[in-house]
């Protein structure tokens, strides 16, 4: 029985998305996308103009839910934002672990592309809700550092249950911010 043209994309976009994060974007063809989904390249590029167009709708809703966290951060108090932005930040790293390895194996490629065209900016207000909009250097540091433990570990193969990871992620990153971390 024939695939529908929605299935067929959705397998398309699966199959690179797990193809993306075990290889790296550079290390996967359309060719092996194509092979994975069992579909010709040709049919592969009815539905993509290309391995960058595929790339481009995998990672447009981190994208774009990196943009709500930041929206939402904007209008809370300086009392809320630490918590705010730590639990916010861990769920979405979560969310889109595969995505984040994607990034993390190529980094370099990847800060360029156009579907996170706004991260560089996000980031900087992501660091500076994380220490509590605060210019301290110290508090700015140990933000980096939350921001880059968070990424890196969601980046990681890390054998830890989502839920265990989340938890233990959010106390971390609230201790290293001298934050008394709630009860989870």
């Amino acid at each position: 029985m024939a695939r529908s043209a929605s299935a067929l994309r959705g397998q398309i976009l699966e199959a690179a998305l797990h193809l993306f994060a075990a290889r790296g974007y550079r290390g996967t063809s359309l060719h092996d996308i194509a092979t994975v989904v069992g579909c010709s390249k040709a049919s592969l590029l009815y539905h993509f103009a290309g391995k960058d167009a595929i790339l481009t709708e995998l990672l447009s809703p981190a994208g774009e839910a990196l943009a709500a966290l930041d929206a939402e951060l904007t209008g809370l108090g300086d009392e809320r934002v630490v918590e705010a932005a730590v639990t916010g930040y861990v769920e979405l790293a979560l969310r889109f672990r595969r995505e984040v390895k994607i990034i993390f194996q190529d980094v370099t490629e990847m800060i360029c592309h156009s579907a996170l065209a706004g991260i560089p900016d996000t980031a900087d207000r992501l660091v500076t809700a994380l220490a509590g909009r605060s210019t301290d250097p110290k508090r700015r540091v140990t933000a980096y550092m939350v921001l880059g433990a968070v990424f890196m570990t969601c980046a990681s193969d890390v054998d830890v249950p989502d839920d265990a990871l989340r938890d233990e992620l959010v106390r971390g990153a609230l201790r290293t911010l001298d934050r008394a971390p709630r009860t989870l």
